[in-house]
């Protein structure tokens, strides 16, 4: 098995994971406190906007659990959809680092470190798939090892 198949693997374990920190969000942040001041129809369109981020997060991590042996190969394909994965988390990386204020949430060491490892996985995420992506495989380092 090749490493960057070991790589989307654990890419997809951490969708999963982030999942599960999502599901704590709309408490940690209060949103039917912060949005009981805003018309209905903006409450419901938040609430739309996180369930179809839940579903492409779902479908990435499905994605990489079931195919990354397809993915690792290098194929066009493969590729294509590790590169929209890659810059779906490089935007949110970006997005993190440099729209959100979330200081006003980061009330306790627990949120602070909840925060730190989201950001941590979008990096680690955007790395990942951004090698996928890049069709560069083993072969890479084996070049490397023989070179050094």
């Amino acid at each position: 098995m090749k490493l960057i198949e070991l790589a989307l693997y654990f890419g997809g374990g951490i969708h999963f994971a982030i999942l599960g920190a999502s599901a704590l969000a709309p408490r940690a942040l209060d949103w039917k406190g912060n949005l009981a001041g805003l018309p209905v129809m903006l409450r419901q369109l938040f609430w739309v906007y996180g369930a179809f981020i839940v579903i492409m997060i779902v479908s990435f991590g499905a994605l990489s659990l079931r195919y990354a042996p397809g993915m690792a190969a290098g194929g066009g394909l493969g590729r294509a959809v590790a590169g929209l994965i890659a810059g779906f988390w490089g935007l949110r990386l970006a997005v993190q680092l440099f729209v959100f204020d979330a200081e006003e949430f980061l009330t306790n060491r627990w949120r602070r470190f909840g925060y730190g490892m989201l950001t941590a996985a979008f990096v680690v995420l955007s790395a990942i798939y951004g090698w996928a992506a890049l069709g560069i495989d083993g072969a890479v380092f084996d070049w490397m090892r023989c070179k050094a």
